[in-house]
């Protein structure tokens, strides 16, 4: 599902509409051409009392699926102002007395920026494999070791360090566990087969109608499809239309370029 998921949010759209209302036309074709001409009578009596059925049962899919989707985009959006609080806290851990702060602040500003430019869209969000933003974790933990080691600084100072470290490397694993995160089939299918079916349904109850008169099912078909390119937008926060902001991030780097964790120096 990445490659319809990848797809920006304009060609969701058109695709979502196109199908729906191709559908529809269909529907309303196959049905003046199967039913027999003596039967055509019977079909709106079969077709009305199950468009309150097939309309709510479509609610209640696309509410859910959506309700679940909007929920997983904030947390994906709450993993990202983790790793940035985290960020900040080794930041101010490093203007700790007898901490040189200099390399953990270099370090950090280095894995930052790379996995804001490396790591935050496609196939690196989700595998966490591209070569320089493990080279900048690994030199900031490095860093960080290092300087936590030196006698000197005492357990405190070093203990803070570490667990500093430890939430910065955690709240990175946690986003790219999540980026790896594919949208349900099951929920794609069944949407779409509830959708489907609510529109084929609308398209019989119009078939003996003029064209003009069965443009009114147009709505239902319209619904349909833009709830189907809503869901496929927001599934992949890293790698759909919607991709999840690194604004708190790219707040820290801010702060680190100016000079604000150690005093503006």
């Amino acid at each position: 599902m990445n490659w319809l998921t990848s797809l920006p949010a304009v060609a969701l759209v058109v695709g979502g509409l196109s199908l729906a209302l191709l559908v529809a036309v269909l529907a309303r074709i196959a049905v003046r051409a199967l039913v027999p001409v003596g039967e055509h009578d019977r079909v709106p009596q079969i077709v009305t009392p199950l468009m309150p059925t097939l309309g709510a049962a479509f609610a209640i899919f696309a509410a859910l699926t959506l309700a679940s989707e909007a929920g997983y985009l904030r947390a994906a959006e709450g993993l990202v102002s983790d790793e940035a609080a985290a960020s900040s806290r080794l930041a101010w851990a490093a203007t700790s007395p007898r901490v040189n702060a200099e390399p953990i602040h270099a370090a950090l500003l280095d894995y930052l920026q790379a996995a804001r430019a490396k790591e935050w869209k496609g196939a690196a969000a989700a595998s966490g494999d591209d070569p320089a933003t493990g080279s900048a974790i690994a030199r900031l933990e490095r860093s960080v070791r290092n300087e936590a080691a030196r006698p000197e600084l005492g357990g405190p100072t070093g203990t803070e360090l570490l667990a500093s470290l430890d939430a910065v490397t955690s709240s990175r694993r946690a986003r790219i566990a999540a980026a790896s995160r594919d949208v349900p089939l099951l929920y794609i299918v069944t949407l779409v087969v509830s959708g489907l079916a609510l529109i084929v349904n609308a398209g019989a109850l119009v078939f003996r109608s003029s064209l003009r008169a069965s443009l009114l099912i147009a709505g239902i078909a319209s619904v349909v499809g833009l709830s189907l390119a809503l869901l496929l937008a927001l599934s992949a926060p890293w790698n759909g239309p919607f991709i999840v902001s690194g604004h708190p991030l790219d707040a820290i780097i801010g702060d680190l370029k100016s000079g604000f964790f150690d005093g503006g120096s």
